[in-house]
């Protein structure tokens, strides 16, 4: 029986590339995302992924999420925790209630895809994939909301790991500057003009790609990996080493 991954926000950029590289290695894949649009063209393009359309910010429907996979699947061996929106605001201007909107998307949905699907993946003895940002380390201004979310994620990732373990794995990638601008739905794609000057400021040399965060899910996933639990891995070229002198 082919082992079963959820992607959520699988419709788009990075997570679209993790839905493809999953089901590429032989993975029964679901993608979920709440933009009707984008996921009706990324099942047109990927046939044999299952699409769910779920807003990842509501309990009833990440709960719903979970028991269609289980009614038509029949288990969940990995969840990739994908699904985020950022929210760039200046501090006065931005609402509690596009805050809460945001911690929601991003971090909550993390909680509760590991409430309602922790018995599934422990009687998988799966994993749980978390995607946080480099910027639970690092900020530029207005990024309250979603720096504050992507370090949640961080915590919840090992707290998640002493819970679930031994038979549950959960790890967390930050990653950098990735460029998706080429991965958004149609109405929405445009290739960003990415400089030499952009490339070369990253000490590897270049600006990130979502196969780069998706080949260290699938490298998580693995089995033979299974030591690996309660760690986050920033995948950013670097940037976060390198001193910046103005």
């Amino acid at each position: 029986m082919k082992k079963v991954a959820i992607v959520t926000g699988g419709a788009q950029g990075i997570g679209s590339v993790i839905a493809d590289e999953f089901q590429q290695a032989g993975y029964n894949v679901v993608s979920i995302d709440k933009d009707a649009e984008a996921l009706g063209e990324f099942c047109k393009e990927h046939p044999g992924i299952t699409c769910i359309e779920t807003d990842v910010s509501l309990e009833v429907e990440i709960k719903a999420a979970v028991e269609a996979v289980m009614n038509k699947l029949g288990r969940i061996d990995c969840i990739v925790n994908n699904a985020g929106i950022g929210l760039f605001k200046p501090l006065d201007e931005l609402s509690f209630e596009e805050w809460n909107y945001v911690i929601a998307t991003n971090l909550s949905s993390v909680f509760l895809f590991a409430k309602y699907a922790s018995k599934y993946l422990k009687e998988s003895k799966g994993c749980m994939i978390n995607i946080a940002s480099t910027r639970a380390f690092m900020s530029e201004p207005n990024t309250e909301s979603y720096s504050a979310s992507k370090g949640g994620i961080v915590a919840l990732t090992h707290a998640l790991a002493i819970s679930l373990g031994p038979d549950v794995k959960v790890n967390c990638i930050s990653p950098g500057w990735i460029d998706v601008s080429s991965l958004k739905k149609s109405s929405q794609r445009k290739e960003e003009k990415i400089s030499e000057a952009d490339h070369a400021q990253h000490p590897a040399g270049r600006v990130g790609v979502p196969k780069d965060i998706a080949d260290m899910a699938l490298f998580l996933a693995q089995q033979h990996n299974s030591f690996i639990t309660g760690q986050n891995f920033i995948i950013d070229g670097g940037m976060t080493k390198k001193m910046i002198y103005v």
